[in-house]
């Protein structure tokens, strides 16, 4: 008997069918440029059909390392139209570590912007799988550069006849990276799918959504406004910088009603602007993550925002949890339950899953987890935790625990732990005292090791301006309101913290710095 073919959906498809149906609605708005829909889709029907014409092949790998632009985003997704595995570079990294993960990932193509090719001429001579003439210039050509639209020059704007299945890869993606070089994260068309309609429902995106992007566009995080918007239809406005006062204003004379937004931002945010000068009444949904906001700001943040308020945990591999605008008063020290479909569990050192309240490592399962770690099975079998009913989790590192409602509370990561004469010392618990300090903006503590008690807690404290507390004024008032065991052995103020793109603190740097000088 005839049957209907099994249809699933995927991403290539719904853009395709927001260009039928919404032609002239922008898509992506970028300073003076604003892209409609038929555009954007026919851009990345381009450059789709010209990699295929170059002799791309279904599951090859294309990287792009572009600053965040409407070509950025023409460029990944258009990538992923034409069958390939997209490899979002970070414009971070040295010209040695972009070798070692391009080489990791086997990047055949390369679609680079003006700005960031100084990162790339040292190494191409060092990138074997990179095809000849598989170097594409955003904006300039020449020396081995193909120009981006004289590639696209010719190239047909119709759909790529390119079929899709749930488990073809849709994305290499290299996490932010706090301990390390990080490893590929390998994420399926239908992981990426669940992504899509999981925060699409939970964060309230509709078709009149337009969601506003400050960070790079090459990060999860940031993809938690990117995908979802353009998954229902809406528009994506993307900021090249950030500054409180462009973003604030870009918010109102805009009228954004999604935005992402860290920890570092908001702290700037408060610090050189008053909300209350601002049009914000567009808002519905403000998003914190990439670290836990500490309590004092996210105080300040509820009172002006706390209709729209959400705080997320997640990471790369694919799970997550949301605290909503209307459990915050509930649950103030959470960051909240499981994205629907997905669940949190906490294990111990054992491997055996704990109770409510006993603090271990957090694992997480549900439908947007990674399928491996690019290239490392022993890494991905070390990642895998088994439940009760033998499905797998993925371990996350971090430390926390699970009330007895399911809501998530972050002690820190399991890296970051303090292990001093044989007792754990939660680095966010130290900080949470010195950040109580009315000079203090931003602090971090970190673990330097010691003769007599094995690790040691260090700090270092970034101070508001016109401050005028010293280094050992600060660390006498700290150790005055600290556990005997979590005492600080030293504080430094400095400037600024280092940090990724995505604002949290690069604790392996200054464990290095502190290491070297024999703290």
């Amino acid at each position: 008997m005839p049957t209907f073919d099994d249809i699933n959906l995927f991403l290539p498809d719904v853009w395709a069918g927001h260009a039928r149906r919404t032609p002239n609605k922008p898509a992506v708005v970028c300073g003076e440029r604003r892209v409609t829909w038929a555009e954007f889709n026919g851009t990345m029907n381009r450059l789709a059909n010209a990699l295929l014409a170059s002799g791309l092949r279904k599951g090859d790998r294309v990287a792009v390392l572009v600053s965040s632009s409407v070509e950025a985003i023409e460029a990944m997704f258009g990538v992923v139209k034409a069958g390939a595995c997209l490899i979002p570079c970070s414009s971070l990294l040295t010209p040695d570590q972009l070798a070692v993960l391009l080489n990791d990932g086997g990047a055949e193509f390369l679609i680079v912007s003006a700005d960031l090719r100084h990162l790339i001429d040292p190494i191409r001579d060092r990138l074997p799988a990179l095809r000849a003439d598989g170097c594409i210039g955003v904006g300039f050509e020449g020396g081995g550069w193909r120009s981006y639209t004289g590639f696209l020059e010719g190239a047909s704007d119709a759909e790529p006849d390119v079929h899709f299945a749930m488990g073809d890869v849709f994305s290499i993606m290299y996490s932010s990276g706090t301990t390390g070089l990080p490893k590929g994260v390998v994420h399926t068309h239908r992981a990426r799918q669940y992504f899509c309609v999981s925060n699409a429902v939970e964060m309230r995106f509709d078709s009149t959504a337009r969601a506003l992007t400050s960070t790079a566009l090459y990060t999860a995080g940031t993809w938690l406004m990117v995908m979802p918007v353009l998954f229902v239809g809406g528009t994506l406005h993307i900021m090249r910088h950030f500054t409180p006062r462009d973003f604030l204003n870009t918010v109102a004379r805009e009228r954004i009603t999604h935005t992402f937004i860290v920890p570092s931002q908001i702290t700037m945010t408060l610090t050189e602007t008053r909300l209350e000068d601002h049009d914000l009444s567009s808002l519905r949904t403000v998003l914190s993550a990439g670290s836990p906001l500490r309590p004092d700001l996210k105080a300040k943040v509820l009172s002006h925002l706390g209709h729209a308020f959400y705080e997320l945990y997640g990471f790369t591999e694919g799970t997550s949890t949301l605290l909503r605008p209307e459990e915050h008063e509930a649950k103030f020290l959470s960051v909240g339950s499981p994205l629907i479909g997905q669940e949190i569990a906490i294990v111990d050192g054992e491997g055996r899953r704990l109770p409510p309240g006993e603090p271990g490592e957090i694992v997480g399962h549900g439908p947007g987890l990674l399928r491996e770690y690019h290239g490392k099975p022993e890494e991905t079998a070390a990642a895998i935790w088994r439940d009760e009913r033998g499905r797998t989790f993925v371990r996350s590192g971090d430390i926390g625990r699970l009330d007895a409602d399911g809501y998530l509370t972050i002690l820190d990561r399991k890296k970051d732990m303090i292990i001093t004469g044989g007792l754990n010392i939660f680095p966010a618990d130290i900080e949470k005292v010195v950040s109580e300090h009315p000079d203090v903006l931003d602090i971090t503590v970190v673990g330097v090791a010691h003769e007599k008690w094995g690790e040691t807690p260090v700090g270092v404290a970034v101070l508001r301006d016109g401050a005028t507390a010293t280094a050992d004024e600060l660390l006498a008032w700290a150790n005055a309101r600290l556990a005997k065991h979590q005492r600080l052995t030293r504080l430094d103020i400095r400037a600024e913290l280092p940090r990724n793109a995505l604002g949290k603190v690069l604790k392996r740097e200054l464990r290095k710095e502190f290491s070297e000088q024999g703290a």
